[in-house]
């Protein structure tokens, strides 16, 4: 019998079919039966054998944010679950956010703590018990070699799995606030089970183009899918985006098909945060979530954990959430907002980490064009000078999108500082050196160095390929003690792929599991 402890529960939960398989069954155009249709009714029975229903999970007091969106909702859920942990009569909070970067126990957070390995180990095998069980009761039969009733064969995928699990731990742990993000899109996503009583208020982040296959190919298309997430009676909040060609995410089309979505759900209110009264406002100072974009962010977390803390009868001083004009009075957040938006944080997001050797790391895990964007205005800020004393690495993969528009995006952000990376190294992003005899793909990341000496005001950067974040290191820090020779510090971007941002930080030393 396999032993019931943590790196079994990690073994079996490996097992389960991933979500990237799941994606490329939309790749090849649509597939033979309608997938997405079939999401929410497959989740729903996967939730009952795991012996959980929609009504069960309200009766269990859970009440939850539930947010979606292409960029912004891992920040969203983070910062407005931090607001929420400033108030005890509204604890235990519960968040349940994805990808990982150093351990899957980051995606089920209770009162901003990752779960313990001992209960992560003890709800999974209540959970994977309990699938066992509902299988053996249903009669199914598994076909020799998958594993038997008790393998991974009755079991859903692991982001359904993971779903389930975040949701029974809650219950369990006795939640009463909780910031669920979606993992894809909103209407078929599998958080979206979660009914109108449970929920207290819903978040689309803004737009943009991810995940076409199974979302769509325009904004107006995701839009549709993103706003999944209102509910009948209950408040939905957004940014209002103004204007046609302003960029992906911006334009009356995509503000026409949330209103209308709202309507159609049944929403209490669609509450539109403006850009004007978010550029207005000072922010916080000192943010751990560090960026421009961030302040919009910050709005709207805000704007949801104030309606949540309303829905659950605990009381905010002040009038924050009450603004003129339908502005949400951002200068009169209550100062327990102001601690829980100072102390968010997310792993791999706009951190800085400097390890034994001084070199000093900036690290933001980005898969979008807005995002990288994003992380080049939040790297220009925090590196001003080009005086010669510093020497900037960018290390940089994406190994699943384009190299040359994503890596183009986060470059646009750097016009005008000729010669900011004198080197870069782009991996891929497995941690250690293959192994004797074996060979890897390097084609993504010969694209992505073709890209950057095609780019105005980077063609004397130095850069190479690499074949694993070890070797990638390996350079960076050679690239560090010859600066370190010469009197200089290095600066190192670190972007793209979360799975290149989660093996550095093993690698570097950074590591907290």
């Amino acid at each position: 019998m396999l032993a019931r402890d943590y790196p079994t529960a990690l073994s079996l939960l490996a097992s389960l079919q991933s979500n990237q398989t799941v994606v490329s069954l939309f790749a090849s155009g649509p597939p033979s039966a309608d997938l997405n249709a079939l999401a929410i009714p497959e989740m729903l029975a996967w939730l009952a054998r795991a012996g959980h229903t929609p009504a069960s999970l309200a009766a269990a007091g859970l009440r939850c944010i539930h947010v979606a969106g292409t960029k912004g909702k891992g920040s969203v859920s983070a910062l407005a679950a931090s607001i929420l942990q400033q108030y005890p009569a509204a604890c235990p909070v519960g968040t349940y956010t994805s990808p990982h970067v150093l351990t899957v126990r980051e995606r089920i957070v209770l009162d901003g703590a990752p779960i313990s390995a001992d209960k992560f180990a003890r709800y999974f095998f209540e959970v994977w018990d309990a699938l066992t069980a509902a299988a053996v009761q249903n009669g199914d039969v598994v076909p020799p070699g998958l594993g038997g009733v008790d393998g991974p064969a009755t079991k859903p995928f692991y982001f359904r799995f993971l779903t389930i699990l975040a949701l029974h731990a809650f219950v369990r742990e006795g939640v009463r606030s909780a910031v669920i993000e979606c993992g894809i899109g909103g209407e078929y996503d599998a958080t979206n089970v979660l009914p109108k009583e449970a929920v207290t208020a819903a978040v689309v982040t803004q737009l943009g183009i991810d995940h076409v296959n199974m979302l769509g190919s325009t904004v107006e298309e995701i839009a549709w899918h993103k706003a999944g997430v209102w509910r009948e009676g209950v408040k939905g909040f957004t940014r209002r985006v103004e204007g046609e060609g302003k960029g992906e995410g911006e334009g009356e089309g995509v503000m026409a098909v949330l209103r209308e979505r709202a309507r159609e759900k049944g929403v209490s209110a669609l509450v539109e945060v403006e850009d004007r009264e978010v550029d207005e406002w000072e922010g916080v100072e000192g943010a751990r979530l560090e960026g421009p974009w961030q302040k919009m962010n910050m709005a709207l977390a805000a704007a949801a954990a104030r309606e949540h803390l309303r829905r659950i009868r605990v009381r905010v001083e002040g009038r924050f959430g009450e603004g003129e004009g339908g502005g949400l009075g951002l200068a009169d957040m209550p100062v327990e907002f102001v601690r829980g938006l100072k102390a968010a944080k997310l792993p791999g997001r706009c951190e800085v980490v400097t390890d034994r050797e001084g070199v000093e790391w900036f690290v933001d895990g980005a898969h979008t064009a807005e995002s990288l964007a994003g992380v080049g205005e939040w790297f220009a800020g925090k590196t001003r000078t080009d005086d010669g004393e510093v020497v900037r690495v960018l290390v940089f993969n994406q190994q699943d999108r384009d190299p040359a528009v994503l890596l183009g995006a986060l470059l646009g952000a750097f016009v005008g500082r000729k010669g900011l990376f004198a080197h870069a190294v782009f991996t891929r992003n497995e941690e250690l050196p293959p192994a004797d005899g074996e060979t890897r793909d390097l084609a993504v990341q010969s694209k992505a160095l073709a890209t950057l000496r095609g780019a105005e005001g980077f063609e004397d950067t130095e850069a190479v390929t690499r074949d694993s974040v070890r070797t990638a290191v390996e350079r960076v820090r050679e690239i560090a003690r010859r600066a370190g020779e010469e009197g200089k510090t290095c600066e190192v971007l670190v972007t793209g792929s979360f799975h290149l941002v989660g093996a550095l930080l093993k690698t570097i030393g950074h590591v907290e599991d």
